[in-house]
């Protein structure tokens, strides 16, 4: 038997915690369960009708009869509900209707100025959500909540940017309550990093309990998994690594007297910044990418350089925290193998032998769908807590 948890103390499993069970995708009957859970078959049934009755479970058919009448099977129905989710860059966006099991139904990428403010932008993904629920024939009443990455610093407890270097406009502006003028339900939002590292960490190597996302592109960011679960510490800010100073090492370029940030020496706008000056034409992080793999040995070096001084920063990450995986995403790290091999040649030099044995480092494998999927996963994880579902069964309008 397993015991199942509640706020730290055991407690019979009610609905929610049934319904965990049933996610894994597994169809299982009411006496499979009553057996893993230890309660009574009578409970368990009683439990099941409230998921069935909600839609968050359908009949999956029947099991093998050992003699009798063959036992009826329940499944998880990912089809219950769908997540709007928004994934916000500096010029771009993607939006997607995704199910309960994080498939993406629908998607659309459209481009976007996030300076033209919160309102303009919002206004205009919201506009693309409701098109892809009219193509899609979803009703309103079938969307569980929205998920939101925006390229900023986010309160989490609040949803709102705080200090968003490109975002002017946006500082503290309440984007879940402006969002749930146009859609009733529950907004989350964070920043675009923490929910890569969702994504990636979901889609990729959902096995890894303890892995690292490291964002290379107009700026530079984390986020930490750690047992499994994203850490976004006191208010938000973990893994705030782009406007940490950079270690002096005698194999850089920099003079002992450059105290700039990560952010500042490289990403890629800084990338550009210092190609431009060398008389390269690279006015942004896409410039620097084309350079690299149209084989500029400028742009090569500059970027491998790069790379090093991510791997300064990392090995002391590295260090503290003791992660199993790194994983490099963001347009910098698209250019090829070159970020990679700096940030591995700094960090499995610096970082102790006991924190590297087992430590790899590897390209993202995500794609373009990563930030889209951690949104959704964002207000998975809530609205689909244990603690919700009674509430959820209640109103839940079940898809058909």
């Amino acid at each position: 038997m397993v015991e199942l948890h509640r706020t730290g103390t055991p407690s019979t499993p009610g609905a929610g915690e049934l319904l965990q069970i049933l996610r894994d995708g597994g169809a299982r009957t009411k006496a499979e369960l009553a057996a893993y859970t230890g309660l009574a078959r009578s409970t368990v049934a009683g439990r099941i009708d409230v998921l069935l009755a909600a839609g968050l479970a359908s009949p999956a058919g029947e099991a093998a009869s050992t003699g009798g009448r063959p036992p009826a099977r329940v499944a998880f129905n990912p089809r219950a509900g769908i997540v709007l989710a928004i994934d916000l860059g500096a010029t771009h966006a993607t939006i997607a209707i995704v199910d309960l099991a994080h498939q993406i139904l629908d998607s659309h990428a459209t481009p976007l100025d996030i300076a033209a403010g919160p309102e303009t932008v919002l206004n205009l993904v919201l506009a693309e959500g409701a098109t892809l629920m009219a193509r899609g024939k979803h009703d309103v009443s079938t969307l569980l909540g929205v998920g939101i990455g925006v390229p900023g610093p986010v309160e989490y407890s609040t949803g709102r940017p705080t200090n968003p270097p490109i975002m002017p406009g946006w500082d503290r502006f309440d984007v879940p309550g402006y969002v749930q003028r146009a859609l009733p339900v529950p907004v989350f939002v964070d920043n675009d990093v923490n929910v890569l590292a969702l994504g990636e960490h979901a889609l990729s190597w959902p096995d890894v309990d303890d892995l690292i996302f490291v964002k290379v592109s107009t700026g530079i960011g984390a986020g930490i998994i750690s047992g499994g679960a994203l850490q976004r510490g006191a208010q938000g800010s973990a893994g705030d690594m782009g406007h940490v100073q950079v270690p002096y090492s005698h194999d850089s370029p920099r003079t002992p007297g450059d105290e700039r940030d990560l952010e500042a020496v490289a990403s890629g706008s800084a990338l550009a910044a210092s190609l431009t000056a060398a008389g390269l034409a690279a006015s942004g992080s896409q410039d620097v990418v084309d350079l690299v793999r149209g084989g500029n040995p400028a742009a090569i070096a500059a970027t491998r350089q790069a790379g090093r001084e991510v791997g300064e920063v990392l090995a002391t990450v590295v260090n503290m925290l003791n992660p199993s995986m790194i994983v490099l995403g963001g347009s910098i790290s698209r250019a090829g193998e070159h970020l990679l091999a700096g940030v591995r040649e700094v960090v499995y030099r610096r970082s102790i032998p006991l924190a590297t044995q087992h430590l790899a480092i590897v390209q993202s494998m995500a794609g373009t769908t990563a930030g889209v999927l951690g949104a959704a996963l964002m207000v998975t994880q809530r609205v689909l807590d244990p603690s919700n579902i009674d509430a959820l069964a209640a109103t839940l309008t079940p898809r058909t």
